[in-house]
């Protein structure tokens, strides 16, 4: 699979990265990639789910819509909303990912990013501007973590 990716200042989410209450170093930003839309419809389509194009169309088949893929489900809410900008812990005990692993942040089958975890750890909220329930995933790992609007996210290991 070859990835092609559009530059963050022609994503049109971009705004996410550039808020000046959540502010991304630039080494950060240039390590968040988003995908072009065929590559975000092929990483979706591999990683995801070949069937559905969003989180709340997840049907028999797809490995988000298992119960069993989730092992735990926490509130991610409080964390958002509070001054401390560290992820909350049960993810950080939870996904023990080198700092350099590639990680996909899929809102859906058409908008993916590609970053790296370390990345993401640091500037997770931004990335949860939009709570329609995208899942974290790596290419490399099998854990998996989706956030939902109520919030809460889950714990899980994709199929």
């Amino acid at each position: 699979m070859s990835i092609s990716y559009i530059p963050l200042e022609s994503y049109k989410r971009k705004w996410i990265f550039n808020h000046k209450d959540l502010p991304v170093s630039e080494d950060d930003k240039s390590l968040i990639k988003p995908l072009s839309e065929k590559s975000s419809m092929e990483v979706w389509n591999k990683w995801i789910s070949n069937k559905s194009s969003r989180a709340e169309q997840f049907a028999k088949g797809d490995w988000p819509a298992k119960q069993d893929a989730w092992s735990a489900t926490e509130h991610w809410q409080s964390a958002w909303d509070s001054n401390d900008n560290s992820l909350p812990e049960a993810v950080i005990e939870y996904i023990q990912w080198p700092d350099d692993a590639k990680v996909y942040f899929c809102y859906e089958k058409y908008q993916v990013i590609e970053t790296r975890w370390d990345v993401f750890v640091c500037n997770w909220k931004c990335f949860l501007f939009f709570d329609d329930g995208p899942l974290l995933i790596s290419p490399n790992q099998k854990q998996a973590l989706m956030f939902e609007q109520n919030g809460q996210y889950k714990l899980g290991v994709r199929g």
